[in-house]
């Protein structure tokens, strides 16, 4: 947590950091376009994720040239949600903004969030209206969209979009979390739905490829599934009912079958076919259960959420 005893200033900028050396300046440059228009006192907190590249160089020597630029280096990498946790712990500001470092979120509309935010909304969150992302992107945020709507309790035609504001007291309880596996959206969400929507121009990346892969989106959704709902466990409980149910029904029948047409041979492909049946929901709700008892022991045993080496 920042100190106490410091300032609140009008905004902070918090940005997670991986492979973006060549672009930082660029954005660095960008934001200071952005606020130069206003008197806010504005902070810039980039979080260097354990980056492969020279991204925390560039950090340093961006923080050496501008007085708003904060850097902080984290030990390992966490992932976006938990080095966006590191920032929001740092972060001072009123209102606090969260954006990516890619540039595709537009620095022009900071204000605009932040006028949302003054204008007595808890959170205030971007609509894209012209998405850069693939085609799988796309239909996966589409996916995540629907499963959020009955996990995390989304208002309907919300956008959980990584360009977003909140106001400073709902940034300070949201760091209050203290697991291993952050998910922001979920945890906003579990403090307020006070919450508005703007939309944007979704801009092209300026440099290099998009850092969430198909694997990295599975987990973040397992992330969002397991650590803020009890549903999946509620779904195994269902699944199981209704295959208990189904099974009774279906001994009744070949019994039935049997003692009408005693000739007839055992059926061994309808025996098969219910075993893997049977197996692969075992298998499928052990998973569920053995999701959900990793974590907390992972949590029972204080596995950090992230670690920081260094702040500039």
């Amino acid at each position: 947590m920042p100190d106490p005893n410091l300032p609140l200033i009008d905004t902070s900028i918090v940005v997670p950091v991986y492979r973006s050396e060549k672009i930082l300046p660029h954005l660095v440059a960008k934001v200071a376009d952005a606020m130069a228009g206003t008197s806010h006192r504005f902070e810039l907190i980039l979080v260097n994720d354990a980056s492969p590249d020279d991204s925390w160089k560039v950090i340093r020597q961006l923080a050496q040239e501008h007085a708003f630029v904060k850097g902080i280096r984290l030990a390992k990498n966490v992932g976006q949600h938990n080095a966006t946790m590191a920032g929001l712990s740092q972060a001072t500001g009123e209102v606090v903004v969260i954006m990516d470092d890619d540039l595709q979120h537009p620095p022009e509309s900071i204000l605009r969030l932040d006028d949302a935010i003054r204008s007595g909304f808890d959170v205030c969150y971007t609509r894209y209206e012209n998405r850069q992302h693939a085609a799988w992107k796309r239909i996966g945020s589409w996916f995540n969209d629907r499963v959020a709507g009955i996990l995390l309790k989304k208002p309907r035609g919300l956008y959980l979009s990584s360009f977003k504001a909140l106001h400073g007291d709902i940034a300070r309880q949201v760091v209050q979390y203290d697991g291993p596996f952050a998910y922001v959206d979920g945890l906003i969400l579990d403090i307020t739905h006070n919450v508005h929507v703007i939309s944007i121009q979704h801009q092209e990346r300026l440099e290099g490829k998009g850092n969430y892969n198909l694997r990295r989106s599975i987990s973040l959704w397992l992330k969002m599934a397991t650590s803020f709902s009890v549903f999946p466990l509620r779904l195994a409980t269902a699944l199981g009912m209704i295959l208990t149910f189904l099974s009774l029904v279906a001994v009744a029948l070949v019994v039935l079958n049997k003692l009408l047409h005693p000739e007839l041979p055992a059926g061994w492909t309808s025996l098969i076919a219910v075993i893997l049946l049977v197996g692969g929901l075992q298998t499928f709700c052990l998973g569920v259960v053995g999701e959900y008892l990793g974590r907390t022991y992972l949590k029972v045993n204080k596995k950090p959420q992230f670690v920081i080496r260094e702040i500039t």
